[in-house]
């Protein structure tokens, strides 16, 4: 069994965030904690995720959403803790007009390849990040794309309920690892 840790982007994912319904049908999984959801502090951020990976039982899979897929970039240059991979859902663009200013501290993206596999997962009419920006990213970190349609920021508002769309992508990204 592999050990999944839900990392959620600013502000948490409430209730009906997929990451959330997810949670509540598998208690397996664990969301990383830092102090603050809104106002994040890289340096907390990537202290938290380090705690919630060195306490896995295994090496874990990470299921980053939105600002926490920047934090994964950011994470993976500074720790050697094992990870099995990430899924990084709906990747912002820093430089976009949507980009949170409480999230500025993450703005600087790492460019380099990552040393786990890791896909992206982007929706066409994000208003956070393009498609064009989650490709770039994806050439750069070494990522595998799956484009799932007009999802916006494939959210809670998005209207996806349980994502069993998401689901099947997970287990299928996992089950190649």
């Amino acid at each position: 069994m592999t050990d999944i840790i839900h990392l959620p982007g600013i502000g948490n994912s409430g209730e009906l965030h997929w990451q959330s319904r997810w949670e509540s049908a598998d208690p397996a999984i664990r969301r990383f904690a830092p102090a603050n959801w809104d106002e994040p502090d890289l340096p907390d951020w990537i202290a938290a995720l380090e705690e919630a990976v060195r306490a896995a039982e295994t090496p874990p899979l990470l299921v980053a959403h939105s600002l926490a897929c920047l934090l994964v970039a950011h994470w993976q240059e500074v720790s050697d803790l094992p990870v099995k991979g990430a899924m990084l859902v709906a990747v912002p663009d820093p430089a976009s007009a949507a980009f949170p200013p409480q999230a500025a501290g993450f703005a600087d993206v790492p460019d380099t390849r990552f040393r786990f596999p890791s896909l992206i997962v982007a929706s066409t009419d994000d208003p956070y990040g393009s498609l064009l920006y989650a490709e770039r990213r994806a050439g750069q970190w070494g990522s595998e794309v799956k484009v799932i349609g007009a999802a916006g920021h494939i959210n809670g508002q998005s209207g996806l309920g349980d994502w069993p769309q998401g689901l099947a992508l997970l287990k299928a990204f996992a089950s190649r690892l």
